[in-house]
């Protein structure tokens, strides 16, 4: 009993000694079990106040009404609505559709397979000998890379008493000499300018891309600002082409005229095109006046001299109305004129007036196309039907301010809106003149224009001569280079004047 005394006393002291040492612990504990617990209290409150505004927000969104997304700026298009797309390539049962087989085959080589020791043809791989041998024709189109060939013409000058001036013999696909530079310059050839041309003009690639093409393929080094200098001296030999494209787009009998913006050395301008079904002309000018217009197509355009009408067809540009002869204005525009009001106005969907001229419009343009397919007392009174029914809209009050607006419109043109009913070769759009320009506006923003009044109109008479053999179906790289060589040697030829089928 003693030892056991002895040993609960021990553990007594153990248990004192340890009580004194977490004492202070455990108070320490019990402050901080506070601190949180208001901590706790505090959170509790706010989560409650928050909860209470919360609830009053909701209750306010619900009232009123929700505010507007942010809405897309005007030049991104919308998404095109998914259709239905069927499965791609021709259908099951019509023949492939392969490269055609070229026109000449300049290069015959055998390619031969191995044979054995019995002079029969084997495998290339198990040497094993061949059945059912047969001969086959693998037809493979490649192009020749390019070099540059640098010739150097020995020519011979002298002083002519009788012309007073100086003359030099001259090689067939030799350019002049630029005045003003001394002869050991040296200079692009034929096939180099027309093809710089190209690129510059038809493929509308900007002057360091043209550069370094040249660089990587033909290994012909030339900067961009040489580039435009040949420009400006190709555009000056085709001078007379232009004015010759001029002469011919004025004598003729339909004539397609539209316009757009072009900025030259930053400052504002105007692209003007005219353009017939074989012949465009461009022309840059810093007005959008009708004097531009009247410039190009002169002022006594619409009657040729000989007896015969011109046709002028344009959109609803007023510069256009000073030409007296008949004109066509362009039905798509005024379809787009409706579509663009009533997206603007849309209680005007189910207005009498957009819902009857848009059915009349349509109705024009179907008619035309079955002219061919109708009797002539058929189509004549047909004509006559969709004239009253012009009439019918034209210059009354429709009780809407925008249906007045263009009800006066119509009443103005109406008799410029049917002419294309009665002259099979007018065309009831200005889609002609819009493709026409449309490759312009392309170069217009790669470009952003033209930095200089000279470019400009170097660009305008190269675009004008490039886009009339393309329109006539030429190859328009040996149009340009026979039109250079024929300026070069003095010949005054009209090779996008004559027809078609007399292309090179």
């Amino acid at each position: 009993m003693r030892e056991e005394l002895d040993l609960l006393r021990w553990r007594c002291r153990g248990l004192e000694q340890d009580a004194r040492v977490s004492g202070p612990e455990l108070y320490r504990a019990y402050q901080r079990i506070d601190r949180i617990e208001q901590q706790r209290d505090k959170l509790l409150l706010e989560n409650k106040l928050l909860k209470q505004k919360l609830a009053d927000i909701t209750a306010q969104l619900k009232v009123k009404p929700t505010v507007p997304a942010r809405q897309t700026p005007g030049f991104v298009k919308p998404n095109s609505q998914q259709k239905i797309s069927k499965k791609p390539g021709r259908k099951k049962g019509h023949a492939a559709a392969l490269r055609p087989m070229p026109e000449k085959i300049d290069i015959h080589q055998t390619v031969a397979v191995p044979v054995d020791n019995f002079g029969k043809a084997c495998c290339p791989e198990c040497r094993s000998q061949l059945s059912d041998v047969e001969e086959h024709e693998r037809v493979v189109e490649e192009l020749v890379p390019a070099e540059v060939v640098v010739t150097c013409y020995h020519t011979t000058s002298g002083w002519c008493p009788c012309c007073r001036k100086q003359v030099e013999s001259r090689g067939e696909n030799q350019p002049p000499a630029p005045a003003g530079v001394g002869l050991p310059q040296p200079q692009l050839g034929l096939n180099a300018l027309a093809t710089a041309m190209m690129m510059r003009v038809c493929y509308r690639m900007p002057l360091r891309q043209i550069t370094r093409l040249f660089m990587q393929l033909p290994g012909l080094k030339i900067s961009p600002g040489g580039i435009v200098k040949q420009i400006k001296r190709v555009a000056k030999w085709m001078e007379k082409q232009y004015h010759r494209l001029k002469l011919v787009i004025r004598a003729a009998e339909v004539v397609h005229a539209d316009e757009t913006g072009w900025r030259t050395n930053g400052k504002n301008g105007y692209l003007w095109t005219i353009n017939t079904s074989d012949h465009t002309l461009y022309h840059i000018d810093k007005s959008r006046g009708g004097k531009v217009i009247a410039e190009l197509l002169g002022k006594a355009f619409g009657h040729d001299g000989q007896g015969k009408t011109q046709t002028l067809v344009s959109d609803f540009y007023s510069v256009y109305d000073q030409f007296d002869g008949p004109q066509q204005k362009c039905l798509v525009h005024l379809l787009r004129e409706l579509r663009d009001t009533v997206a603007k106005y849309p209680e005007l969907g189910d207005h009498l007036f957009f819902k009857r001229c848009k059915k009349l419009t349509q109705d024009m343009l179907r008619l035309k196309k079955r002219w061919d397919q109708m009797q002539d007392k058929d189509y004549q009174r047909q004509v006559k039907r969709m004239e009253q029914r012009l009439a019918e809209l034209a210059g009354k009050p429709w009780g809407h301010e925008q249906a007045d607006r263009l009800s006066k419109r119509l009443k103005k043109y109406e008799t410029k809106l049917t002419t294309f009913l009665h002259h099979k070769q007018v065309d009831g759009t200005n889609n002609a003149a819009e493709r026409a320009i449309r490759p312009a506006v392309v170069m217009r923003k790669i470009t952003g224009g033209s930095r200089s009044a000279a470019g400009a109109r170097a660009w305008a008479i190269l675009a004008s001569i490039m886009r009339t053999a393309e329109t006539q179906g030429r190859d328009v790289l040996a149009t340009i280079k026979t039109l250079m060589k024929a300026e070069w040697s003095g010949k005054d030829i009209a090779l996008l004047t004559d027809a078609p089928e007399d292309s090179p």
